[in-house]
């Protein structure tokens, strides 16, 4: 029984221009910018690709070269590293944090956007890095900059 075989489930499907395995789906369709081919990755039950890329010509160079199981799995592991790339920009772009000192002490102060539309906020942390102990901890505003002239603001209580 060959890897690919394996594998599969009762729900599984693997046509020429469409797979469904893993949790993922790769569609072969016709590429609208040319004459050629695309093929579209959805993580099962999202309603945009995660990647969309080229796909080769078949040998009569007419019609898209089948999917198989090396190329499925080739997709389904550059997709994910897609999501996963995504997934870590958005923390990036949700989470800062900066190192200050204030005195003798050296103070991390984290700024954590919340995504939420209903209440915008976000919440602002210093912690002393020698003991561990929270110094204090705040609600902002969703767009409020983390500086380091606001990180000191936050450590001397400046900042409400």
């Amino acid at each position: 029984m060959s890897i690919a075989a394996a594998a599969t489930t009762s729900q599984d499907v693997m046509e020429a221009t469409l797979w469904v395995s893993r949790g993922w789906r790769a569609k072969v369709v016709k590429n609208e910018d040319d004459d050629g081919w695309a093929v579209e990755m959805y993580r099962v039950g999202d309603a945009e690709p995660a990647l969309v890329g080229p796909w080769t010509m078949g040998r009569d160079k007419k019609n898209p070269k089948p999917l198989n199981a090396k190329d499925f799995a080739t997709l389904v592991k550059t997709a994910s590293e897609v999501l996963d790339r995504a997934a870590a920009a958005q923390r990036a772009a949700l989470h800062k944090s900066i190192d200050i000192v204030v005195g003798d002490a050296k103070v991390r102060v984290d700024l954590d956007i919340a995504p939420d539309e209903d209440d915008p906020h976000a919440i602002v942390t210093a912690v002393d890095l020698a003991s561990g102990e929270e110094l204090r901890r705040m609600r902002v505003l969703p767009n409020w900059k983390l500086t380091g002239r606001s990180a000191q603001d936050v450590v001397a209580g400046k900042v409400g």
